[in-house]
């Protein structure tokens, strides 16, 4: 198990944020916020995240944008899609691209939905730490 699980949500709307922040409170694990995608890659380079969560359409870097260089930098990190920007292509990329894990609709059904996409990165973080620990003994 991860010692201190950390989860980074990054959307800019402000009211996404607070009822994320009210979901994970009390939570067993770190929750982190980010307001845009260059905010997101300095709280990154502060702290070692497990689980990232990001929108997709925001200001400045795209999420798609964020989650390339979150691939590219910590591929460890499992990568979860927060919006309500619901093109195929749009999809397509980000799956493709960002090797995300999950993609959840927002506004969100089931609160649940996203607390087990979030124990699900967890676990594909823990994996992909060992396998990275393993392949560098070798």
């Amino acid at each position: 198990m991860i010692a201190n699980p950390t989860v980074l949500f990054v959307d800019d709307e402000i009211r996404i944020l607070r009822s994320i922040k009210r979901l994970v409170f009390g939570k067993e694990f770190t929750s982190l916020f980010a307001n845009n995608g260059s905010e997101a890659i300095e709280i990154l380079a502060k702290n070692e995240v497990h689980v990232l969560v990001t929108d997709m359409r925001m200001p400045g870097m795209s999420g798609l944008e964020l989650l390339r260089a979150v691939k590219e930098d910590s591929p460890h990190i499992a990568r979860i899609v927060l919006s309500g920007y619901t093109q195929v292509t749009t999809l397509l990329t980000a799956i493709n691209q960002g090797e995300i894990m999950r993609y959840i609709i927002k506004p969100w059904e089931d609160e649940e939905e996203l607390l087990a996409a979030i124990d699900d990165g967890f676990t594909y973080c823990e994996s992909a730490l060992q396998a990275q620990g393993s392949a560098e003994a070798h």
